[in-house]
């Protein structure tokens, strides 16, 4: 499977977009609308995301605490958690990939 996507909203700085996991925010004027996800992007990387990020959120003591805080403090429903614990696995891949660096837990968490 390839990540590399030559889609026209694929930003270089951000691994999110091809995999169709920016958010897509509705606005006009006055009027707020509720942000959805990118239906653009790669769906086979998006699919394979889905699984890790739900045993990541079990067992991964870095995403199990940014999903608690999800859940606790902004009442999101397990749905965005399992989505922004798809999109935070993505980042800690790209960033590991990019620094050539091992993951650093620690370094996570900060």
């Amino acid at each position: 499977m390839t990540t590399r996507c030559h889609h026209p909203s694929a930003d270089s700085g951000s691994p999110t977009s091809p995999a169709g996991l920016n958010p897509r925010i509705r606005e006009s004027g006055q009027w707020a609308g509720k942000s959805h996800i990118a239906k653009a992007g790669n769906v086979l990387l998006h699919k394979a995301l889905y699984l890790p990020a739900v045993v990541a959120k079990r067992y991964n003591p870095v995403i199990a605490a940014f999903c608690d805080r999800l859940l606790q403090s902004r009442g999101k429903c397990p749905m965005q958690d399992i989505v922004a614990a798809m999109r935070r696995l993505l980042h800690i891949a790209f960033g590991v990939l990019k620094s050539r660096q091992p993951f650093n837990p620690d370094h996570a968490l900060a």
